[in-house]
């Protein structure tokens, strides 16, 4: 009860224009407004934060008649950032929680139990390999780790105690893509959820739910918090059915985000957009610059003609966008690379931010991983990833130059 009139008081709280808006407004309008509404009292156009950890009731039978109690299963700041992030990945509603392996762990959690089935890609970020391995196998539950570029492997592992299926696309950090239409098709036809990671895609670049997926993960951490400033992941559900369920969990794991938090998101997600035109735009100069380079042996980037699955890429990413993230295989040692690159580069661990970052992945992002299952999926010793920023390309394309040069 209380997360379905949490909204219904949001509303009440905060005011409602919808009737003062125009119909069918674009992606780039909704990751602006996406249902916030200027308070009724004052007039602020954003949402308070709502820094409270209880709410008063005006009686027994009134409890939860204003839609909140207690912040761990409902906070009104936080609220307003689950609906618009739900409403920008064309989901019914969403759970936001303190980091992006947070949600992945409490999709997990809501859809698996011991005995339960899961095929999941062989080759996903670093945590999400690690948490199904360390936690959730010893706990009973049974993970086949399959090449989801080709569907036919995903019906291939499922089996009678399958409950899950769970892509990444782009996969991080191989930039691999998995055709979520074809997998979701095969999920629905034996009757299995079908999950998809989507943070190095965001909703401008691809929309999971919109190829029939049935719930959508995002750390939050990356592009829409997009600076560099906090942590957060996102659980979107298709169905107000799985909605509940996550919710559930969430509730019971109190698996939250500040409200403080999900302010500063509210925030940083507008500009999500112009970030991820540049970046786009960038990293395919970026690219481009990088195949030719005598110290490269390969680089991959969706954008690219030369990447092997490039046709599906321009079917299943919109607007002709591939994202900020690519990634080069270097002839000469990495670890002097990572040491000898200048700013504007940024040695650190993170992903889509306004600052351009380099990663040594095998030694920092994915060191987790079992080296021989590392290099199966393709994370060479020399593997480098980039998220690419929002400087001017020139620029680091110079600096990227004169790193290698030095190789």
């Amino acid at each position: 009860a209380a997360s379905s009139s949490s909204v219904v008081s949001l509303r009440r709280c905060l005011g409602s224009e919808a009737s003062n808006w125009i119909p069918d407004v674009s992606l780039d309008t909704d990751v602006v407004h996406g249902g916030v509404v200027p308070c009724e009292k004052t007039g602020a156009i954003l949402t308070p934060v709502y820094m409270s950890t209880t709410f008063v009731q005006e009686s027994v039978d009134k409890y939860l008649e204003k839609g909140y109690s207690y912040s761990r299963t409902n906070n009104p700041t936080v609220k307003m950032l689950e609906e618009k992030v739900a409403k920008i990945e064309n989901g019914y509603d969403s759970i936001c929680v303190s980091t992006g392996m947070a949600a992945t762990a409490s999709c997990i959690n809501a859809f698996m139990n011991t005995g339960d089935h899961c095929v999941i890609t062989n080759c996903s970020y670093g945590g999400t390999n690690r948490i199904c391995r360390e936690q959730f196998m010893p706990l009973g539950m049974e993970f086949s780790f399959v090449d989801f570029t080709d569907p036919k492997n995903v019906e291939a592992a499922i089996k009678p105690n399958t409950k899950l299926i769970f892509s990444e696309s782009p996969t991080n950090p191989t930039l691999t893509l998995a055709d979520l239409d074809a997998i979701s098709e095969i999920a629905q036809k034996h009757g299995i959820l079908h999950v998809c990671d989507s943070t190095f895609a965001t909703p401008y670049v691809c929309r999971p739910l919109d190829h029939g997926c049935d719930l959508t993960i995002q750390s939050l951490t990356k592009y829409y918090d997009g600076l560099n400033i906090g942590t957060g992941g996102a659980l979107v559900a298709k169905t107000p059915e799985l909605y509940e369920r996550i919710k559930l969990i969430q509730n019971m794991h109190g698996n939250i985000m500040s409200p403080m938090t999900a302010y500063l998101m509210l925030q940083t997600m507008k500009t999500m957009g112009l970030r991820v035109r540049q970046q786009s735009a960038s990293a395919m100069k970026i690219a481009t610059f990088l195949e030719s380079h005598p110290q490269v042996s390969k680089v991959v980037y969706p954008g690219l003609a030369s990447h092997p699955q490039k046709e599906l890429a321009d079917r299943q990413h919109r607007d002709g966008l591939h994202g900020g993230m690519l990634w080069f295989d270097v002839k000469g040692d990495p670890i002097k690379l990572m040491d000898t690159i200048k700013r504007p580069w940024t040695l650190c661990e993170n992903l889509g931010a306004t600052e351009s970052i380099i990663t040594a992945c095998a030694v920092m992002t994915h060191a987790n991983m079992i080296r021989e299952d590392r290099l199966k999926v393709g994370i060479t010793d020399g593997f480098i990833r980039i998220s690419v920023g929002i400087e001017d390309p020139d620029d680091l394309i110079r600096g990227l130059d004169d790193a290698l040069n030095q190789l």
